[in-house]
């Protein structure tokens, strides 16, 4: 204890500092809880607020952002908000804007979360095997079996692949007639009308009866959407022809002699011989 004593009074501690040792040492373990209470409501602050709490419509304002599968990790928390039919509806029809059953009478006990995933199930089978898909939607009384019924469906989704579209139509050439039908082709230039069409249907990889069924059918909808062009079908199915010609030309590598802008012009104008020269038409 001597020994104690001596070394702090060689440090220049002095006896009557032990007064107001203890006074510092709470006021120090007083700042410690303060700082600590004070991180404790910061956290509270940024935690993302339980939606129970809130009003009920800007709970499903928040939950309306999400996606079908954080919709439903949600309902494991917010059951009553995340199964609210309101924010299901929304979800199908962002995905699928037009099926028939939207439009006819339901039972009961309907559901479009149930709806939903069968919408998503029958997306998954039409992706593997196209008849198989819209037979599911129909045995289901979700789809009716009907030309027009069935081309809205096709038009009105992203979630089935071009490719497999391009499948089911070679064998249902009235649903492909009724899907050119809703496109909407108005001043647009025909390349860029070509190619909006083949990105929602695949393009057949051969010149067969498929792909001139479905040229005939656009050119037909394009001359009805442009009237004022002056074209006849037969010029325009005749000039798209060209552009997939030219197309393939340009992009095969097994085309070593590439086919030169003013061939190109030379060979669709005489093509088009029946057709009237229009004004801005390529002087060859």
């Amino acid at each position: 204890m001597g020994q104690v004593i001596r070394r702090l009074q060689e440090v220049g501690f002095r006896p009557q500092d032990f007064l107001g040792l203890p006074v510092e040492l709470s006021r120090l373990e007083d700042r410690g809880v303060s700082d600590r209470e004070n991180d404790r409501q910061s956290q509270l602050s940024n935690r993302f607020p339980d939606l129970a709490e809130l009003p009920p419509e800007i709970g499903l304002e928040v939950l309306s952002h999400l996606d079908a599968t954080d919709l439903c990790l949600a309902a494991c928390v917010w059951s009553h908000l995340a199964n609210d039919e309101l924010l299901w509806q929304s979800l199908c029809r962002s995905c699928w804007g037009s099926v028939s059953i939207y439009n006819i009478q339901r039972h009961e006990e309907f559901s479009y979360k149930q709806l939903f995933m069968l919408l998503d199930e029958a997306c998954l089978t039409f992706n593997t095997d196209p008849s198989a898909g819209i037979h599911y939607l129909t045995s289901k009384g979700i789809l009716l079996d009907k030309p027009i019924e069935i081309a809205r469906f096709l038009h009105s989704t992203k979630r089935l692949w071009p490719s497999k579209k391009l499948e089911f139509l070679q064998h249902r050439p009235d649903v492909l007639e009724c899907l050119v039908q809703l496109q909407h082709f108005q001043n647009q230039f025909l390349p860029n009308a070509l190619r909006k069409f083949f990105r929602e249907v695949s393009a057949p990889r051969d010149r067969g009866s498929t792909l001139t069924m479905m040229i005939e059918n656009f050119s037909k909808r394009f001359c009805a959407c442009n009237p004022k062009l002056g074209l006849s079908k037969d010029a325009v199915f005749i000039l798209c022809f060209s552009l997939i010609m030219l197309s393939v030309d340009l992009c095969s590598p097994q085309v070593k002699n590439k086919m030169s802008k003013r061939e190109f012009i030379k060979n669709t104008c005489r093509a088009v011989s029946g057709a009237q020269r229009r004004p801005g038409w390529p002087h060859v």
